[in-house]
Order: C-alpha cells, then structure tokens, then sequence
C-alpha cells in the first residue's frame, strides 16, 4: 500500500494516534445520532483529503469496523494509487450502470477494508452523482458496511462536494495550514452548511512540526 498510510506502516507514530483521536472525536461528536456516511473533502486541491479519507478508513477498520471508500472525485482519482488497486470498474461504471456494485467493490490487503475507486473518468462527473443512481448506490453500500467515506473534490472548485453533502451523515472539511486561505475555507464551510449536512469538524492539516506537536489537528465546528 502506499507511504501516505502512515496508519498502517507506522501505526504507532504520533500522526497515527492522532488519526484514532480524529476516529474518537467523530464517534463522539455523533452520539445519539448514528453516523454511517462521511464526507471527505477541503477547500482547494493539494489539501490532504485523500490521504485523511484514506488513513481514517484504516483506523476505522483496526477497530473492527466494516469499512468503504468511495473514490467520488471523479476528475483527480487517488484511492486507486493509495491503495494500489485496479480504477478499470467504479464509482462512474456503477452510476452510469454498466457494472453491479459489488463487481465494482475490491477489498484491500487489510481486513475489512473496501474500495471503490472512482472507475473510468466521465466528461459529467457533476450530473452522475445527481442522478438517481448515486443514492440508490449509497443505499446498497449502508445495508453492506458499517461505516463509508467518501472522498471528495474540492468544495471551491467545483459542485461535486456539495452534490455528495446532501446525502451523508456529516462532513469532514481538511484544511492546509500552509496554504489555506481562512476567508475561502469559511466560503467553504457556508457552502456545505447550505446542503443541510452536518459539519462534523475540520482537520488542520500540514501544521509546522514541533516536538510536542503534530502535522495533524481535529478541530470542532
């Protein structure tokens, strides 16, 4: 698998556990609530999101969890490459129904950890996820799985994240302490909070290291 799971070449790191407290925070922060369906996404591109939908999927399946990442950023892929997995059938094959779900689903080298890559790139990634078929996709994948992240693009830069937003449990929103700029994750924030989805927190993300700190921070909204 690649270097940026750090979760699982070096679980015990302290980016790691900081992964497990993002994994505590989100448990928490849904008591009473349930929460089944995660949004992954961030500001601009180059943020971290993949790499967090990725780690997270990971520490939710060391916990026992049946877990699915859905690669939904079906203009900039990364999970198939994270992940190291085949991109042939996907997300975008499964909308546009020329393969089943479950032939699209492929399991990792961890124990209950799945993916669906994002499949074949679309010229209308946009209009795939508005059409019916993305939630009667996520309604199968919630009968199959305890927990489904989904990562995103970038909420400033195109429509897909807010699309996605309605028909989750909750948002994740990562930012870059090195190049966000605080007005446009506030558009951000605005935007998904118009959806109707719950923000769950931010991930501050790339923060300078020090000794008694990490390149990682959950932060509640």
């Amino acid at each position: 698998m690649n270097r940026n799971l750090i979760t699982i070449s070096d679980p015990k790191s302290p980016i790691s556990e900081q992964y497990r407290t993002l994994r505590t925070n989100l448990e928490y922060t849904s008591l009473g609530t349930g929460l089944q369906t995660i949004l992954v996404t961030s500001t601009f591109t180059g943020e971290g999101k993949s790499t967090t939908a990725g780690n997270l999927a990971v520490v939710y399946a060391q916990l026992g969890k049946r877990v699915l990442v859905v690669d939904c950023d079906m203009r900039r892929p990364t999970m198939h490459q994270i992940f190291r997995l085949d991109t042939k059938n996907g997300l975008s094959n499964v909308l546009a129904k020329r393969v089943t779900i479950d032939l699209a689903i492929q399991q990792t080298q961890l124990e209950n950890l799945y993916v669906m890559t994002a499949g074949v790139i679309p010229p209308n990634p946009s209009e795939l996820l508005s059409a019916p078929s993305f939630k009667e996709m996520l309604d199968q994948v919630q009968t199959q799985f305890d927990i489904i992240i989904l990562d995103a693009p970038p909420v400033m830069q195109v429509a897909d994240s807010r699309v996605i937003a309605t028909e989750v449990d909750g948002t994740v929103l990562v930012v870059s302490c090195e190049a966000s700029d605080r007005d446009e994750v506030v558009k951000a924030r605005d935007q998904l909070t118009m959806t109707g989805t719950k923000i769950l927190g931010l991930v501050l993300n790339r923060r300078e290291y020090r000794k008694d700190r990490n390149n990682y921070y959950y932060a509640y909204q």
